[in-house]
């Protein structure tokens, strides 16, 4: 019997070789995003969405005989779509799986990159190169300082395993109050947080973007930070309230911010954060998009293969009630 997946082309010729060790009985089928029908899309059992893809979700909605999405990102909150959550509900049947587990190692170097550059001051260091200035600056250690990570999903885990490297202290934010390897201790809910910002020196955002997550961090949550602290967000920009942030920076109450992720993206020109100097932007590119990552992506997907072959639980499943 043949077990048909659908594909995006961009990874097709890459997964073919890969899928045949598995089992002959599956079948890949490429689709492109421009395609507006794809003979016997009607009997796929799985839809692979790939990065910034759309066609699947009518695969999905059409196709009633699949019964498992997966996604090669990180976060759903962009993948479930309003069609799509209705489905879900309808459809007990249909699983949605996510990539979180591959992108532990290159955010958590990512985030890791910018501490480090903020703290020995290598935005200035550089300046002073392209000046040919040559001046002492004083710098910071990690060591010893404290990071509080919301979020200990993958990505989360990532940043505390790495920082954990460097000699830092590091708490946690979760739902659950549970140990969490690399994380010395783990705090729930809003007396947690507010203990988690006031400890730390660096705040770091992983969390998931969900209606009880959205604006987690406002005006009141920032007067409980350090003024030395800085703040780093790699999640998605719905999480922190940005005017509240540009008015905190603005008005010194706190040292700095890492922002990847933004309330609009791309980030219009007209806001100030381009402008403030305590404040380091990039354009949502925090996963780097390494070699690392696509072999991380596909080894799950292709494990997550063979547990559906085997009718094994699979790895990653989404709670979409939670929206992770």
């Amino acid at each position: 019997m043949s077990f048909l997946v659908l594909v995006p082309e961009v990874v097709y010729d890459d997964l073919v070789p890969l899928v045949a060790v598995i089992s002959p009985d599956i079948s890949l089928r490429a689709y492109a995003e421009d395609m507006e029908n794809l003979p016997g899309a009607e009997s796929a059992h799985v839809v692979l969405r790939w990065i910034a893809g759309k066609r699947y979700e009518r695969f999905v909605l059409e196709g009633k005989a699949v019964r498992w999405l997966h996604t090669a990102s990180a976060g759903v909150d962009h993948v479930v779509t309003p069609a799509l959550r209705e489905a879900f509900h309808y459809r007990p049947g249909l699983i949605l799986t996510d990539s979180g587990p591959a992108f532990g190692i290159c955010m958590g170097e990512f985030v890791l990159a910018w501490m480090l550059a903020v703290a020995h001051r290598l935005p200035t260091l550089l300046e002073q190169e392209r000046q040919r200035m040559w001046k002492w600056v004083v710098q910071e250690e990690l060591y010893g300082q404290t990071v509080g990570i919301i979020g200990l999903g993958p990505i989360g885990r990532g940043v505390a395993e790495r920082c954990k490297a460097f000699g830092m202290r590091t708490l946690g934010l979760r739902r659950r109050q549970e140990p969490v390897p690399g994380v010395d201790m783990v705090y729930t809910e809003v007396e947690g947080l507010a203990t988690l910002l006031r400890e730390s020196d660096w705040v770091v955002i992983a969390a998931a973007s969900t209606t009880e997550t959205r604006h987690l961090i406002g005006a009141n949550e920032l007067a409980q930070m350090k003024p030395t602290a800085r703040l780093i967000n790699v999640a998605r920009g719905a999480l922190v309230d940005e005017a509240a942030l540009i008015t905190a920076l603005q008005e010194g109450k706190l040292a700095g911010a890492c922002l990847d992720v933004f309330a609009k993206e791309p980030l219009p020109p007209e806001s100030p954060l381009w402008e403030l100097p305590q404040v380091f932007v990039t354009p949502h590119t925090s996963p780097g998009w390494t070699d690392g990552l696509r072999r991380r992506q596909f080894d799950l997907f292709l494990r997550n293969l063979r547990h559906s072959l085997a009718g094994e639980p699979l790895e990653g499943v989404v709670d979409i009630a939670r929206g992770y």
